[in-house]
C-alpha cells in the first residue's frame, strides 16, 4: 500500500444507537476502524492514522495523526459517552482536510474515510462544492454508508460528492446494508481494502474477480484470505522490484571498473620487468649489433 495519512471520521450522531448491526452501529464502527487501522499501518509502516468525530454538537478531533492504536481506542471510548445529535458530514471533512495539511511526512498521501449511518443534512450543491475542493486539494475521499436508512436521497448526496471528488478512482463510496455478517468483516472485501482489484458490484459491494495473480474465487466469501492474497501480492511486487534495482545497480558498477583510463592499456612494466615500449626482439637485435 502506498505512503499515506488516513483520517477516520466516525459517526457519533443519535442514529448510532441503532441495533441494525450488532450490538450497535457505533460499536460496528469501532471494530471496522480496528480492521482499518491494521491495513493501513501493516500496509507501509511510515503510514499514520487520525480520528475524529462528526455528530453530537459538532465535529471534533480526537486523534492527530498517529501510528499507536491506544490513541484512537482512547477517542473512541470517550465519543461514546458523547452519542447525540446529528451529523455534520461537510464540516466534518473541511476539518478533517485540516488535520491532515499539518501532517508531519508531506510525502503521505492524503485520504479521508467516512462512516455514514445517519441522514445527511447538508445540501447536495454544498457537498459538491466541497468536493471541488478536496480533488484540487489531493484529498482522497471514502464513504462507508451503512444502516437501513429511510432517506434515500443520502445515497444519492454521496454519489454526487463521490462523482466529482474520484479521480484516478482513489475515492469510493460503499454501501453496506444491514446484514447477519459483520461491518468490519464486509468491509474486508472492498475496494477501501482491496484497492482497484477489487470490483464494485451492486451497492458498491465487491463482485469475484479483482486481481488476484490467478487465483479465481469470491473474495466476499472469504474476506480474510483476499486481505492476505493482496497484501502477499503488493509484497511480492515490491520485492521483485528491489531485486530488479539491486541488479541493475550491480550491472552498472562492474561496467565502469571494466573501463580502463586513456594511457592504462598496456602496464607500465612487463612481466620480465621492462619498459611496455621495448620488447625482447628489440633487445636481442641490440645485443647482436653490440657483439659483432
Amino acid at each position: 500500500m502506498p505512503l499515506q495519512a488516513v483520517m477516520l471520521v466516525v459517526d457519533n450522531s443519535e442514529s448510532s444507537r441503532n441495533g441494525d448491526y450488532t450490538p450497535s452501529r457505533f460499536d460496528a464502527q469501532v471494530d471496522a476502524i480496528n480492521i482499518l487501522f491494521d491495513s493501513v499501518t501493516q500496509g507501509n509502516p511510515e503510514s499514520s492514522v487520525g480520528l475524529m468525530s462528526m455528530g453530537g454538537k459538532g465535529p471534533e478531533v480526537l486523534s492527530t495523526l498517529t501510528t499507536e492504536r491506544g490513541k484512537l481506542l482512547e477517542g473512541l471510548h470517550r465519543t461514546k459517552k458523547k452519542i447525540s445529535g446529528s451529523s455534520h458530514l461537510a464540516t466534518g471533512i473541511q476539518i478533517a482536510s485540516l488535520a491532515l495539511k499539518h501532517r508531519q511526512n508531506k510525502s503521505q498521501r492524503q485520504r479521508i474515510i467516512v462512516f455514514v449511518c445517519s441522514p445527511v443534512a447538508d445540501d447536495e450543491k454544498k457537498l459538491v462544492s466541497l468536493a471541488k475542493k478536496m480533488k484540487k486539494g489531493n484529498i482522497d475521499i471514502d464513504f462507508i454508508l451503512f444502516g437501513d436508512l429511510d432517506e434515500e436521497d443520502v445515497q444519492k448526496k454521496l454519489e454526487a460528492f463521490n462523482n466529482v471528488v474520484k479521480g484516478n478512482d482513489n475515492s469510493h463510496l460503499v454501501v453496506i446494508p444491514p446484514s447477519g455478517k459483520l461491518l468490519s468483516d464486509q468491509l474486508l472485501s472492498t475496494p477501501i481494502l482491496l484497492g482497484e482489484g477489487a470490483s464494485a458490484g451492486v451497492g458498491g459491494m465487491a463482485e469475484g474477480g479483482g486481481d488476484f495473480g490467478g487465483f479465481d474465487f469470491d473474495p466476499s466469501a472469504d474476506p480474510d484470505l483476499a486481505l492476505a492474497l493482496r497484501m502477499s501480492m503488493e509484497e511480492e511486487t515490491a520485492r521483485i522490484a528491489k531485486a530488479a534495482k539491486e541488479e541493475e545497480e550491480t550491472k552498472n558498477k562492474s561496467g565502469l571498473e571494466d573501463i580502463k583510463e586513456e594511457g592504462e592499456r598496456q602496464p607500465l612494466l612487463s612481466e620480465e620487468g621492462e619498459g611496455s615500449g621495448s620488447g625482447k626482439k628489440d633487445k636481442d637485435g641490440d645485443d647482436k649489433m653490440d657483439t659483432s
